[in-house]
């Protein structure tokens, strides 16, 4: 995938305009930093990071980060073996720090005409190890369940696991997709077109869903998966947006990490993620 950075200029301005004043310098923007920092990850995150990154650039002339992106990658591998000073991920590692930037819901999509109503969060589990073979067995359609799994290195699939109770529970017969816009197409084109389903990031299936394509997302626990349900944590499939690092200082790695929690690095998250602060 060709890396696309995408600078949201009006919401820089406001900070570039009093850093140039001299009435404020963050931080995470000081003529001492210099250097090199490369990013890796594997999920649906990349043009957020890619944004922050250039703007973090822009902040700190002397700075370049390298953004390592790549479906297979293992972005947890490569800061432990040097490779890269961050990783992007939705779920903590023992031996490496954690910095939290930013929530994403975890969404279960289906076919817009399946007229499935809910679900509940047991049900989720149960439907994807396999419990379920029918969708009337959910109050749906008389057809069968087609279920759609994400790859086994992607951090939504570890976090959807982990918070469901599942982890070596899903079936091998599950249809394995990496990519969203496969995983939505796949929705909508299975036959019998009320099938499939698959869980997929919330920002993207809110997305697709407004653009006017032919799936739905599915209220979990009678609640409806939209951002404000996931930030106030009653929308309960939600991963944690993380920066991993290794533990020891690293000026540019605390300084992205900031960056990110800040004012503008929490606007930029919000255009895609469910930010921590803000309306």
């Amino acid at each position: 995938m060709v890396p696309v950075r995408r600078l949201h200029h009006h919401r820089l301005l406001v900070w570039c305009v009093i850093v140039g004043l001299g009435l404020l310098v963050p931080s995470w923007a000081s003529a001492q930093l210099s250097g090199s920092l490369a990013i890796a990850g594997n999920g649906p995150e990349q043009v957020t990071i890619e944004t922050l990154a250039h703007a973090f650039e822009k902040a700190n002339p002397r700075v370049y980060i390298d953004v390592l992106w790549d479906e297979t990658a293992k972005p947890l591998e490569q800061v432990k073996s040097g490779q890269a000073q961050i990783a992007v991920t939705g779920a903590e590692d023992l031996g490496l720090a954690a910095t939290q930037i930013g929530w994403d819901g975890i969404g279960i999509l289906v076919h817009l005409s399946n007229f499935t109503k809910e679900v509940t969060k047991q049900q989720v589990a149960e439907l994807y190890s396999g419990k379920f073979a029918m969708w009337s067995d959910l109050g749906g359609p008389d057809t069968k369940i087609l279920l759609i799994d994400r790859p086994r290195n992607q951090n939504i699939r570890d976090a959807f696991e982990a918070q469901l109770g599942i982890a070596g529970k899903i079936p091998e017969s599950a249809k394995v997709i990496a990519k969203d816009d496969k995983v939505v197409k796949t929705v909508v084109g299975t036959l019998p077109p009320l099938s499939a389903v698959s869980f997929i990031s919330l920002s993207t299936g809110l997305s697709v869903v407004s653009t006017g394509v032919a799936v739905r997302l599915l209220p979990v626990d009678k609640i409806e998966p939209e951002v404000p349900t996931v930030k106030d944590g009653r929308y309960p499939l939600r991963r944690p947006l993380l920066l991993l690092s290794k533990k020891e200082p690293n000026p540019l790695v605390e300084a992205f990490g900031q960056f990110a929690r800040s004012a503008p690095g929490q606007a930029i998250i919000a255009e895609t993620y469910v930010p921590l602060s803000g309306p």
